[in-house]
């Protein structure tokens, strides 16, 4: 009997996982949410607990189901590791009938999980990324990037540092997909406006000792250092440069900083820093009470991307309730057809090739004497409308677009 009871579950198991994709979510009860990032790493305070948490507050405000479905929220740390983001995304929506993925984390690791969704023809929706590739060399019908790409860090800070006489740079960067567009981008950026890059020094990720790259990058002359990194590598770096008394004779820029990462250093280590964020917590009424309700459940203030995320989260919902399916050409198709109005942005919309337009903001980091309250960092100094901060129809190759 024992014996037979065994063949019985083998024959069940395989019986639901031989199941056609699109069946499987039909019969389900419930709108399944798969949360695929950092949640322990490097880039994790960018978005992952956080992230986690902003995707259950909009469930929660959203009112925990759509059209009698139950919301539910699946979340998995890949680690920055691509084998793990790929085979988990294949498993969820394959075995556990996952109807859309939130990506984060390393660059490489989502356009891994691109790749996937698209085969399966899932909406994949992407915030704590970077690269530009997601939406042009590698974009697909179901991809889209919402919270900011590196076209938009490097252009937004990157023209105002050059324009305000920051004309040779050394730049620090990932030596990763991410790092390799932030490089790419600023580079065309900053030539473009008459500066130069004079030297560039790529590192791994998770580096704790970065003094052979200051070095590198103290000697080289420049005006301008650009930390083309994030999270705790962005971090690092700027100790580094402190210790090296490398600010004494060169401004550091910030392509990609979130407010976590200037309570982590400290104003006085980042007093002045130009950098680039698509939103900020106290920009707003609107931005202060989801900040306060945010900080309430994470003892912190949240990033633009965790803002984001909420704000990408309820789009996804309002397209199933609005088409009454969950079917992800539908979704997606809706929600490029449709505005988004939000405590996020005042003027979004989604491109045909999945780049989600928004104004970007040029912030610098303020001095101690100017902060009034904790968490009290940035000014913003300048918005930059969407189409003037992304990739321009002529600058892309995304056939979708094209």
């Amino acid at each position: 009997m024992r014996g037979i009871a065994k063949v019985v579950v083998a024959l069940a198991v395989l019986s639901v996982t031989c199941m056609p994709v699109h069946e499987a979510a039909a019969q389900s009860a419930a709108i399944t949410i798969g949360f695929i990032t950092d949640m322990s790493g490097p880039y994790s305070d960018i978005d992952g607990p956080g992230g986690a948490e902003a995707i259950r507050m909009a469930v929660a405000d959203f009112g925990g189901s759509v059209g009698g479905k139950r919301i539910e929220l699946l979340v998995f740390d890949h680690q920055n590791k691509t084998d793990l983001a790929a085979t988990k995304s294949r498993e969820w929506i394959d075995q556990n009938g996952v109807n859309v993925l939130f990506g984060g984390g390393a660059s490489a690791a989502n356009l891994a999980m691109a790749r996937v969704a698209a085969e399966r023809k899932t909406p994949f929706i992407v915030n704590a990324a970077g690269t530009t590739r997601l939406t042009n060399e590698d974009c697909t019908p179901y991809t889209i990037h919402y919270a900011y790409d590196t076209t938009a860090l490097a252009r937004v800070a990157g023209e105002a540092t050059v324009k305000d006489g920051g004309k040779t740079w050394f730049i620090l960067a990932l030596d990763t997909a991410f790092g390799a567009s932030m490089t790419k981008d600023a580079t065309k950026v900053i030539t473009e406006n008459g500066g130069r890059v004079v030297g560039i020094a790529r590192h791994p990720a998770a580096t704790s000792d970065f003094s052979s790259y200051i070095m590198k990058a103290q000697s080289s002359g420049a005006e301008i250092l650009g930390l083309a990194d994030a999270g705790a590598d962005t971090v690092n770096a700027i100790k580094s440069a402190n210790e090296f008394g490398v600010t004494k004779a060169m401004r550091m820029v910030g392509m990609l900083m979130t407010v976590s990462d200037i309570k982590s250093l400290g104003l006085s280590l980042t007093q002045n820093m130009y950098l680039t964020d698509s939103w900020y917590w106290d920009m707003n009424a609107e931005s202060r009470a989801w900040s306060k309700r945010f900080f309430e459940k994470m003892r912190k203030m949240p990033s633009g991307v965790q803002a984001a995320i909420y704000s990408s989260t309820l789009q996804y919902l309002s397209a199933v309730k609005a088409t009454g399916s969950t079917d992800g050409t539908v979704v997606v198709k809706q929600m490029k057809s449709s505005g988004i109005h939000d405590m996020f942005t005042k003027d979004g919309y989604i491109r045909p090739d999945g780049r989600m337009v928004h104004s970007m903001y040029l912030m610098q980091v303020k001095e101690p004497r100017e902060s009034r309250y904790p968490w009290d960092f940035f000014k913003v100094i300048k918005e930059v409308p969407g189409e003037r901060a992304f990739t321009s129809k002529s600058e892309s190759v995304c056939s979708l677009w094209k």
